[in-house]
């Protein structure tokens, strides 16, 4: 049910899910004070957005409150800010009810919204949220996932993530590959699949890059894509799909504490700045002044 098929992203995550999600997590207060902001639910994310919100002047987080903070940890909020924790995924689909939604690049960019002109502040694309290309514990000398990292660090990806992508998703890969990795035994490889479970854009997109790289050495790549940020672990855990293309490391270290799971980083791949967007409200002056 989680699984979809390309280009149904928004469908799925229509607007009467949404709301049905936004009224959830609101808790139905009803309350009219102050700002309302809706943040992503998930741990490490919804820290990540505080800290964007936080150095943007509505309101001041905890001493130490860190990767895994939550609307909890909020000590001094003087605009009476009302944040609203949202599936991430849904995030967008909530912006025209709220005041201003922090959305992660890849939800913004599927939901047809550009990082680069309509967000009013972004991180500054720290690398401690890179994107990773994560594979089950052991399983990490596999030459077919060896041959996808390689894939993935080509010089074709980062050219095409500058193009597509305009500074929204950026390769962290300091010396791009030809698409190849020298130690692999390609030859060997030809007739395999190596798959990977990934969300729509830009994971999805970029891995569609690396599908003729592969092909030309007779490696199909077969692309699974989610909606959600649980499956797509839980499937490599259990060995249905080889590797997985979505997260960022931080929230990878914190499913793995949580879940008990396995999952191991093989390469990291590029950073999406988080962004702040406007809904009910289009500038940051009611927050800044």
């Amino acid at each position: 049910m989680n699984k979809i098929t390309r280009r149904a992203f928004l469908q799925v995550t229509g607007l009467t899910a949404a709301a049905a999600a936004l009224s959830a997590c609101s808790g139905g207060s009803g309350s009219s004070a102050g700002f309302h902001v809706a943040v992503p639910n998930d741990t490490t994310n919804e820290a990540r957005a505080l800290q964007l919100l936080e150095k943007n002047g509505f309101f001041t987080l905890k001493e130490g409150a860190g990767i895994t903070a939550t609307k909890n940890d909020i000590a001094d909020n003087p605009l009476n800010i009302t944040i609203d924790e949202v599936e991430a995924a849904q995030v967008p689909n909530v912006l025209q009810d709220e005041d201003y939604a922090v959305i992660n690049s890849n939800y913004a960019i599927a939901a047809g919204l550009d990082p680069m002109t309509q967000a009013l502040a972004m991180e500054d694309g720290t690398s401690s949220y890179v994107n990773v290309l994560v594979c089950k514990e052991g399983n990490e000398n596999d030459p077919r996932i060896k041959a996808l990292a390689a894939a993935l660090e080509s010089q074709q990806v980062k050219d095409f993530m500058l193009e597509q992508y305009g500074g929204a998703v950026v390769s962290v890969v300091e010396n791009p590959t030809d698409g190849y990795d020298p130690e692999v035994d390609y030859d060997a490889l030809a007739g395999q699949t190596v798959s990977c479970a990934a969300t729509p854009a830009p994971h999805c997109e970029v891995l569609e890059v690396c599908v003729p790289i592969l092909e030309a050495k007779g490696i199909t790549l077969d692309i699974q894509e989610f909606d959600d940020y649980i499956i797509p672990n839980n499937v490599v855990e259990d060995g249905t799909v080889d590797t997985n293309y979505f997260q960022h490391q931080p929230y990878l270290d914190d499913f793995n504490e949580q879940n008990g799971t396995h999952l191991v980083t093989v390469a990291g791949i590029h950073v999406e700045p988080m962004g702040i967007y406007g809904g009910k409200q289009t500038s940051l002056d009611p927050i800044q002044g």
